[in-house]
């Protein structure tokens, strides 16, 4: 087998231009979930029936269905049930929001509710309104127990970019994919798309490992 690594040279513009569609879906993506995740985790948390009803119907069946028929349904069912046709970019950005939401969702909800009840009951009990006591004693604890798990949806959201070669988003994924239709190189052109991956979750796990540790609760 003939294996030259010099033609990866040629072909870093490509991927670096893929890798940066990568990382402005995630982090956009992302940036959605976090406030939908926050918001659908502390309906589960402090919701009455019915709002705790929505919000876990939404989570099961997001986190009961993969990302690549969600990103096929609003792909090509939405525009035949309701007549919207999404481009294929908004509809990478609106999966990761979507689905990370759903996770970022029970996240928070185990974060929060590790709290002590205790807390809570003080905050109330010296006149604070619930949203208060939420805002200032439980979220700030609860964020920083918060941060482990979801620096690995970070990374898991990161790495599923990678399905949305099925609606040809050309993010770092299918642009190996056009490179190597064009030469063949299979080994030379994967294992570069693979440093590259693993070059932003090393990345990422490193930033989230130096928040952990200055957040990290004695």
């Amino acid at each position: 087998m003939n294996v030259d690594w010099s033609i990866i040279s040629g072909f870093l513009p490509q991927l670096i231009a893929g890798a940066r569609v990568t990382l402005y879906i995630t982090v956009v993506g992302l940036a959605g979930g976090m406030l939908i995740g926050a918001l659908v985790g502390l309906m589960r948390a402090y919701g009455g029936h019915l709002i705790n009803g929505i919000a876990f119907v939404y989570v099961e069946v997001i986190r009961g269905t993969p990302i690549v028929v969600q990103v096929m349904f609003l792909y090509f069912a939405l525009p035949v049930l309701a007549s919207i046709r999404i481009d294929p970019m908004t509809t990478a950005i609106l999966a990761i929001m979507i689905n990370a939401g759903a996770y970022i969702a029970e996240i928070v909800r185990g974060a929060v509710l590790s709290i002590s009840r205790g807390l809570t009951e003080a905050g109330l009990s010296i006149g604070l309104p619930r949203w208060k006591v939420v805002v200032h004693i439980v979220g700030p604890l609860a964020f920083r127990r918060l941060i482990p798990p979801l620096g690995n949806q970070c990374i898991v959201s990161l790495k599923d970019t990678s399905l949305f070669i099925v609606i040809g988003v050309s993010e770092l994924t299918r642009t190996g994919q056009e490179i190597m239709a064009s030469n063949f190189r299979a080994v030379e052109i994967w294992t570069a798309v693979a440093v590259f991956y693993l070059i932003m979750t090393g990345t990422l796990t490193m930033i989230l490992r130096m928040i952990e540790k200055r957040m990290r609760i004695l």
